[in-house]
């Protein structure tokens, strides 16, 4: 059966609670000071108890011994006094030994330490610390009174025969539960990881392309996989139908105005029948903008390699025959760079850019740069420059400044959107900022060809 994520990510949470109070008992017990230990009473009170036993005697005795006791001590009696001639139990560490000499003053006595201890044969972990591990102290102190008073403590942590408190075990355990549930969640990360790429590289003009079902991870991840590949397929075959209907009714709607343009040439010269070639032809070059952008959309453009500074230059020679105020400077580095692309595409990017320029900025002042692999072109004009407020929003379609909506005052909103479309198709980049001398500068980028990247 396979856990849901929600299950796994509960797993996890217990997973990290058990290895955080494991962290925190290995610390506790890494930096406990024998000192320190509930099972060896301070100086002060051994000597306090050694004082009462020695002024009182039969029931007054017992009642003090009754009193004292308790899960963590015992007090006992014994007749002879024979501390100081213990030999073959354990001593305590010499600090602890020397505190306490120190408040019992001259009288005899020995302090075992009750370790957990192995036998030599047995031991694997030759640790000191370890070694050193005391589940309590019997305390042998010879009272003047000629008795032995022994006092035993027990530690209420008990350890095993490691000196590892008992549960270390189960804390071990827990913190490799830990460890693969962690393991775990990075693998049920994986595909989100990949679903995150995938959503970022999703390219409308090709083929989908499908996330692998992963088959271990969870329930809800593999129909978030599956959703998404389908949405891919449909987004596509949206995307294709759009431009196929936007190609087929432009070409049409083309056919259509040609034959205008061909009855309107048959009649007699007067201003209206200029007029009315004019709108003509500004319909023609509207809806081949359209079919182009439609052929761009599909990832149908031509490829090839195009010389971008000849190519440009023709554009800028044509506009000088017509009268247009238009300059351009060639960057000697990008003279005969190549380009991969269509070149019905790249002209209308560079013409499209130019009568902008002309139409709303009074001139055109074109500039081709090498900036690495990357060929950079730019227009500046005289115009009044563009808000950064709608700079953006003017690369969407249909989007004027002017906002009357008059073919006097301009096109129909669809120049920029078109150029950008078409760079993106080539891997290109289109950005507007201002020009040094005042105007507006559009930038494009292309990515020079390079025989290896090919």
């Amino acid at each position: 059966m396979q856990l849901s994520l929600g299950a796994r990510i509960t797993m996890i949470v217990i997973a990290t609670l058990i290895a955080a109070w494991l962290i925190a008992l290995a610390l506790a017990y890494q930096w406990h000071r024998p000192l320190d230990d509930p099972t060896a009473p301070s100086p002060e009170r051994l000597a306090a108890i050694v004082e009462l036993m020695e002024k009182n005697t039969g029931a007054e005795r017992a009642r003090i011994i009754d009193a004292l006791s308790s899960r963590m001590m015992s007090l006992t009696i014994e007749p002879s006094g024979e501390a100081a001639t213990i030999a073959a139990q354990e001593a305590a560490d010499p600090e602890i030994e020397e505190v306490y000499a120190e408040a019992l003053g001259n009288r005899d006595f020995a302090v075992t330490a009750q370790r957990l201890r192995p036998p030599l044969e047995e031991r694997r972990f030759p640790v000191r610390r370890v070694e050193a591990t005391r589940n309590g102290f019997e305390f042998r102190i010879d009272l003047s009174t000629g008795e032995t008073l022994v006092l035993r403590t027990e530690n209420p942590m008990l350890f095993n025969r490691i000196g590892l408190p008992i549960g270390f075990g189960a804390g071990l355990i827990g913190t490799l539960i830990a460890v693969i549930a962690l393991i775990v969640m990075h693998r049920e990360m994986v595909p989100l990881r990949r679903l995150a790429a995938a959503a970022d590289a999703i390219d409308l003009s090709a083929e989908p392309a499908g996330i692998t079902q992963p088959r271990s991870s969870a329930p809800e991840i593999r129909t978030l996989v599956g959703a998404f590949n389908r949405l891919q397929v449909r987004l596509s075959d949206l995307m294709r139908a759009r431009m196929a209907m936007i190609g087929g009714i432009s070409h049409d709607v083309r056919t259509f105005a040609t034959r205008l343009r061909l009855r309107l040439e048959t009649l007699p010269d007067s201003p209206e029948r200029d007029r009315a070639i004019n709108d003509v032809a500004d319909m023609v070059k509207l809806l081949d903008d359209a079919l182009l952008a439609s052929r761009a959309g599909a990832g149908e453009l031509s490829e090839e390699l195009l010389l971008l500074d000849e190519l440009v230059a023709a554009e800028v020679e044509d506009r000088r025959h017509t009268g247009g105020d238009v300059a351009l400077d060639i960057e000697a580095r990008a003279r005969g760079v190549t380009v991969l692309g269509d070149r019905i595409a790249i002209r209308r990017v560079v013409s499209n850019l130019i009568d902008n320029a002309l139409k709303y900025g009074h001139a055109a002042h074109l500039a081709i740069h090498l900036r690495g692999h990357t060929i950079v072109l730019t227009v500046d004009d005289d115009g009044p420059g563009i808000p950064e407020s709608v700079r953006e929003l003017l690369l969407e379609p249909f989007v004027r400044l002017e906002s009357s909506r008059s073919r006097a005052t301009g096109g129909a909103g669809l120049g920029l959107a078109i150029v950008k479309s078409l760079l993106v198709a080539h891997g290109g980049t289109l950005d507007i900022t201002d020009a040094p001398h005042g105007g507006a500068r559009i930038i494009v980028t292309l990515p020079e060809f390079e025989i290896g990247a090919a």
